[in-house]
């Protein structure tokens, strides 16, 4: 059995055939019968807050609660489109909330479990961003407005990550080398899984002089996108959207 990690689906009803894509891929065989599910943060496009009542949070929750129902864990970490998802909506959805930068032991080697968005140290506008909505106190603010304001808050927050990845080099957007060498450092580990860039791949380096392992999970934004783990290696793999 495999232990299956996914990230960056960035569901949203304007991309129906991947919503249809993550329902059909955790009814699957194979995510039924895995040793563990693991969603890596930004599993919507936006999140607005647990008491939203749209179809795509109840087909979200639907999903996920079969596949704990079936003796699956499905571990979730938030991403910057959904750190706002808390212990109410994992409760409903069969959720277990991992803090980022989390360490498990995933066949037999410890591997730290990140988003992604904390090791793009040279994004700086994007950083100071991010430490502000992520306060308590922000976040009980927003989560204090009704909800359709809370939707048109987030559709202009939407736009405005659009603007800024779109005058932002990609290299400043991508994690920093130095970053990640510390934080693996300091976390006593030589394998990191995370995802946020939207840049899959198996990085191979030395880290201290000893073999080291990145590996970025890929987007579901045209296509699914899945690393599965097991005691013979690691594979990213693609799932063709029908």
């Amino acid at each position: 059995m495999a232990t299956l990690l996914i990230a960056d689906l960035h569901l949203d009803p304007s991309r129906p055939q991947i919503t249809d894509l993550f329902e059909h891929y955790l009814a699957s065989d194979e995510v039924r019968h895995a040793d563990a599910l693991y969603i890596l943060g930004d599993l919507v496009e936006a999140w607005v807050g647990d008491d939203d009542d749209a179809e795509l949070p109840a087909r979200i929750a639907a999903a996920t609660r079969a596949v704990r129902d079936a003796g699956v864990p499905v571990y979730f970490m938030v991403g910057n489109r959904d750190f706002l998802l808390g212990q109410a909506f994992a409760a409903r959805a069969g959720l277990t909330l991992l803090d980022d930068g989390t360490v498990h032991d995933i066949h037999g080697r410890r591997t730290l479990l990140m988003h992604g968005d904390v090791l793009c140290t040279d994004d700086i506008a994007y950083q100071a961003v991010r430490r502000q909505v992520r306060t308590p106190e922000w976040q009980a603010q927003i989560l204090a407005m009704p909800l359709q304001a809370r939707r048109t808050f987030a559709a202009k927050a939407r736009e405005d990550s659009k603007a800024h990845t779109g005058n932002t080099m990609e290299s400043i957007m991508d994690v920093n080398a130095d970053a990640v060498a510390e934080t693996m450092r300091k976390a006593g580990v030589t394998r990191l899984i995370h995802g946020h860039t939207h840049r899959p791949a198996v990085h191979d380096f030395q880290l201290d002089g000893a073999p080291a392992q990145r590996i970025v999970l890929g987007d579901w934004y045209e296509q699914g996108s899945v690393l599965r783990v097991d005691a013979d290696g690691a594979e990213l793999c693609g799932l063709a959207v029908k």
